[in-house]
């Protein structure tokens, strides 16, 4: 099992950048896919980006975020620049044991409580 912190949210004006941290227990960190989910008021969770084996990105983040992580650290990251308001919303690190980046919200086992990004106009 593994339990997810994310930290690294706030607010920003549109162009600006943050950097998410998703930080993970327990010694098999390097076995699991980490992805990136985002979920706005309103509005289902989404994918954001993911990695394991590859990396994997929505197109509307393409070019602007950048997924890595270091397992020395049991941390990953996104790096978001070029922030638009419509990236506001509560962001989630999710974990998939023993497998590859996948998309699809349902493939990942475990769930951090989020971080809130709000980008003003």
């Amino acid at each position: 099992q593994v339990q997810l912190v994310e930290s690294g949210g706030g607010s920003v004006q549109a162009g600006g950048s943050l950097r998410l941290a998703c930080a993970a227990s327990g010694r098999t960190f390097s076995t699991y896919a980490i992805g990136w989910f985002r979920q706005a008021p309103g509005k289902e969770r989404e994918f954001v980006a993911a990695i394991r084996w590859r990396l994997l990105y929505t197109d509307s983040v393409k070019g602007r975020f950048t997924i890595s992580r270091d397992n020395a650290k049991n941390t990953v990251y996104l790096q978001m620049n070029s922030l638009k308001p419509d990236d506001t919303a509560v962001y989630y690190c999710a974990a998939r044991s023993t497998a590859g980046a996948s998309m699809n919200v349902n493939d990942y086992d475990y769930w951090g409580q989020g971080t809130q990004v709000s980008v003003s106009s």
